[in-house]
């Protein structure tokens, strides 16, 4: 162990989550050492641009930072890039990295992320078969999309439409493989997905549904095909396995901390075991005001996390919980998406999605629980308010566009 007996925070994982970890701790006057462990050789960078603008090669790396690189050594952070933690060690409050050297802790946040999830299907060893979840990934896989080229996406959910629309602005064509009997199934109501597989159609992309993929053909080692169970084939120059992603939990559970789809913790990012905690895609949360826990791929909830880890850490007053929020671009459609669609008694659509603009407002007992909207800000920062306040919504002003939003509430 370590010799140093000053207070240290050691952070696992350079994404969102940890970033935001140990920029908070400075920012809320900590003044013990902190430690950024990262297995990518590359500073903290915004992830959700990989499947848009820098897949597309409008925005370099650089403009990526989450925070300049100079930041952590003016704020004496200490960041260990290209490194691993191989094990943790609650009983003495130790990390152990990949060269055996073990780094002791006062606090220990957790901020692992997802992984892509890995499909056992035949072929998937071949050259041009990729995912998406990281600068690597997108660096090859944008090397290779160009005019004419032929991408087929196994898998329709967000990050699946969203390389379909950049492989459409890179001169490409792309397919879109969904095993559901609709895109987007699990994350998106059947009105915004039947909207955005329009949009795509409207743009020459492909989407099909109840597509069971069996396995991917291949020719001298690279992937030229992907084979339904119904005997149909799509020709590819390059495949997209964007089925999903899977928690990394892998090193929480094998120190005993209680995993369940992710890590659980609590309202104040702590885990189940003491002084250990953890933030971002790894997590399984609970949510205020709602049952049960929750794994959200987000960066505003790893943003918020951050802020309850460090609020704990440091004997702060609790932050004010926030409401679920995600955003997707796919071509001229903004979408932004406010709570969580389940348990939905009621849909009101506010606005015509034939202009292009409009909210998808989610209701339950008249209060709005979640809302869709696209090219819509005012209806998403309406939607999120509602949600906060849990005030009832008048449904008969809701859906007329000629009300404002603010005479809603009933």
């Amino acid at each position: 162990m370590s010799e140093s007996k000053k207070p240290r925070v050691v952070v696992v994982g350079a994404g969102h989550g940890g970033a935001n970890v140990v920029a908070l701790l400075r920012q809320k006057g900590y003044d013990g050492e902190i430690v950024l462990v990262g297995e990518e050789n590359v500073h903290p960078y915004h992830r959700p641009p990989l499947s848009k603008a820098y897949l597309k090669g409008q925005v370099p790396l650089e403009e990526l930072w989450i925070k300049p690189t100079e930041f952590y050594g003016e704020q004496d952070i200490n960041t260990r890039l290209g490194e691993r933690v191989t094990a943790i060690r609650p009983e003495t409050h130790e990390v152990e990295l990949g060269d055996g050297e073990r780094l002791d802790y006062t606090a220990l946040v957790l901020a692992t992320g997802a992984a892509p999830r890995v499909l056992p299907l035949p072929g998937t060893d071949l050259d041009g078969v990729f995912s998406l979840r990281d600068k690597l990934h997108a660096d090859s896989l944008g090397g290779r999309i160009g005019r004419g080229h032929r991408v087929v996406i196994v898998g329709g959910g967000y990050i699946g439409l969203e390389v379909a629309a950049s492989t459409q602005f890179l001169g490409g064509s792309a397919v879109v493989l969904e095993r559901e009997d609709r895109a987007l199934a699990r994350v998106a109501s059947p009105q915004l997905a039947d909207y955005l597989v329009g949009h795509h159609r409207s743009h020459g992309n492909q989407i099909v549904t109840s597509a069971r993929v069996t396995g991917l053909a291949g020719e001298a080692g690279g992937v030229r095909a992907v084979l339904l169970e119904d005997g149909r084939r799509f020709e590819a120059d390059t495949v997209l396995i964007g089925a999903g992603a899977v928690p990394r939990d892998d090193l929480a559970a094998s120190a005993g901390l209680r995993c369940t789809a992710g890590i659980e913790v609590d309202l104040a990012a702590r885990t189940s075991i003491p002084d250990v905690y953890a933030v971002g895609d790894v997590t399984c949360r609970p949510l205020p005001g709602m049952t049960g826990h929750f794994r959200l791929e987000s960066i505003p909830s790893a943003v918020e996390q951050a802020k309850q880890a460090v609020s704990t850490i440091l004997g702060l007053p609790a932050p004010k919980p926030e409401v679920p929020w995600f955003w997707s671009d796919q071509f001229d459609a903004k979408v932004k998406i406010a709570g969580l669609v389940r348990d939905i008694e009621d849909t009101i659509v506010r606005g015509d999605p034939a202009e292009g603009h409009f909210g998808i407002f989610h209701l339950r007992d008249n209060r709005v629980v979640a809302a869709e909207c696209v090219n819509s800000n005012a209806d998403f920062m309406a939607a999120k308010k509602f949600i906060q306040s849990s005030a009832p919504v008048d449904a008969a002003l809701l859906v007329d566009p000629s009300v404002s939003l603010r005479e809603v509430a009933a």
